[in-house]
């Protein structure tokens, strides 16, 4: 089985720009049990608001703020993955920006 896209998408809401990016790949990335490859992404002004991803190595892990802090991160869905990251852009962002896809 060859990498498969399963998301990509790039939505614009308020002055925040939002991309989400998921494959579907054959084997785990290293360090990862899931076979996903993902890159889940929040900016606003330029700035890293909120940034989901996983790499070899580091595995799942998430980037918050300007600053970028890195926070490791428990996958156990893509599902979940995506609830996750959603709720954190809309804690980050606040709720009052609108979608202007």
């Amino acid at each position: 089985m060859k990498a498969q896209l399963v998301i990509k998408d790039r939505i614009r809401k308020g002055n925040a720009l939002i991309e989400r990016v998921v494959w579907a790949v054959p084997t785990p990335v290293n360090g990862c049990s899931h076979h996903f490859k993902y890159r889940l992404y929040c900016g606003q002004n330029g700035a890293t608001v909120v940034r989901y991803d996983n790499e070899s190595g580091k595995c799942d892990h998430r980037h918050l703020g300007k600053n970028e802090r890195q926070q490791h991160y428990l996958f156990i869905t893509l599902e979940q993955l995506i609830m996750d990251f959603e709720a954190d852009v809309i804690r980050l962002l606040g709720d009052k920006n609108e979608s202007d896809h």
